[in-house]
């Protein structure tokens, strides 16, 4: 099978999938083996807050929370939207969506711990799209509808959405192929794929930290710690994704000197720091002016744009990774997960009339899935949802 790319999908692979006994080789709920310690912002397995908050995500087959969301990010990302079957709707849908996600749940817990395949520290996270839970009837999670249209986006349809969606991440991203194949197979009849994209994080030039976009600027400085993810990322156990598939311009973005691109970002190139000074992951005052009233960060920089301050401190934790299809098009696969899809639909809408750096960057295919609380020994995923 080749390497995943976006592209809509009419047809699920039938190729043998070799599966070390029943299960797909993997945990559903945390990585068991970090290959560092995390960036900051991505907190670790089990990492809640509050009594007993350290058993809702961790090493196993069962959880209550899905791994994927704060553990430790993987040097590969693949994301699989699938639809409904045609045939596959109201009480009946259910039922069979139902038994997809039984199957699931069993093999992803089957034999993660005795194959070797945690080295690659692979992670599934499933959620359900905007439109399944009309088509099956059953009551849909209130954050749970379509985003709006936004300003300069280029959006294909058919890269767009999906009823089910699910994330991949690992260290090796054949391990993620071969997981993907196994996950299509047990979907039989009910679930049919419409599109994949693979990320990547780029090697990092100083060795380590967090990882760097095609534009060479550090992605994720700003990410919420633990104790601000409870807050602004996990809804009870659940949560949400936007996925956005962002053409970069990097060609145009790389002829500009590097104090103009630094403007554009609002941090400093060589180590990611607030362009008014200091370390990488100091707290940035986007509304700091100097003596003669010029705003420290510009007020039409990216970090000035989306910065938390600009909503009453609500932040979204990012898992954003490179995707190069070919040398006409590169650029960010966007994963963002949130307790609200309303908070990005406001930072997106700032950035389409005020973030110069828009002027680099094209959306040409967006989702947003519902992350399902995670499974029990007797509760499947979706569970809740599909009862």
């Amino acid at each position: 099978m080749p390497k995943a790319t976006n592209i809509p999908i009419d047809v699920p692979p039938r190729r043998r999938v070799l599966i070390a006994g029943a299960g797909l080789g993997l945990t559903a709920t945390a990585c068991t083996r970090t290959a560092g310690p995390p960036h900051r912002g991505a907190p670790g397995p089990g990492s809640g807050s509050g009594p007993g908050a350290g058993s809702r995500s961790g090493p196993g087959g069962h959880a209550a929370r899905q791994a994927g969301v704060t553990t430790p990010q993987q040097a590969t990302a693949l994301v699989l939207a699938y639809d409904l079957d045609p045939a596959v709707r109201g009480a009946s849908g259910a039922r069979a969506l139902r038994e997809v996600l039984q199957a699931w749940t069993d093999a992803l817990a089957g034999s993660g711990e005795g194959d070797g395949s945690q080295q690659d520290r692979l992670t599934a996270t499933v959620g359900v799209g905007p439109r399944l839970p009309a088509l099956l009837g059953v009551t849909a999670p209130a954050a749970l509808r379509e985003l709006p249209a936004f300003p300069g986006d280029r959006l294909d349809p058919a890269r767009c959405g999906g009823d089910v969606l699910v994330q991949l991440c690992a260290d090796d991203s054949d391990t993620a192929e071969e997981t993907a194949e196994s996950l299509t197979r047990l979907a039989g009849e009910t679930l049919r794929p419409r599109w994949r994209q693979s990320g990547f994080l780029p090697p990092p030039p100083d060795g380590g930290g967090t990882p760097r976009d095609l534009l060479g600027f550090k992605n994720g400085s700003a990410n919420p710690g633990v104790e601000e993810c409870e807050r602004w990322v996990w809804s009870d156990d659940a949560t949400y994704l936007v996925v956005r598939r962002v053409h970069l311009r990097v060609e145009d973005f790389a002829r500009l000197a590097v104090h103009r691109q630094e403007e554009i970002v609002g941090r400093r190139r060589s180590t990611g720091g607030p362009l008014p000074g200091g370390p990488e992951h100091a707290e940035v005052d986007v509304f700091a002016r100097s003596p003669k009233g010029r705003y420290l960060t510009p007020a039409r920089s990216h970090v000035g744009v989306v910065s938390p301050q600009q909503d009453d401190g609500a932040r979204m934790l990012r898992r954003g990774y490179s995707y190069a299809d070919g040398p006409t098009d590169q650029g960010l696969l966007f994963l963002a997960f949130m307790r609200d899809p309303a908070l990005f639909t406001r930072v997106q809408r700032r950035m389409a009339t005020r973030d110069e750096l828009s002027g680099f960057i094209e959306t040409r295919g967006s989702a947003l899935a519902y992350i399902l609380p995670g499974a029990g020994p007797d509760r499947p995923l979706g569970a809740d949802l599909l009862a």
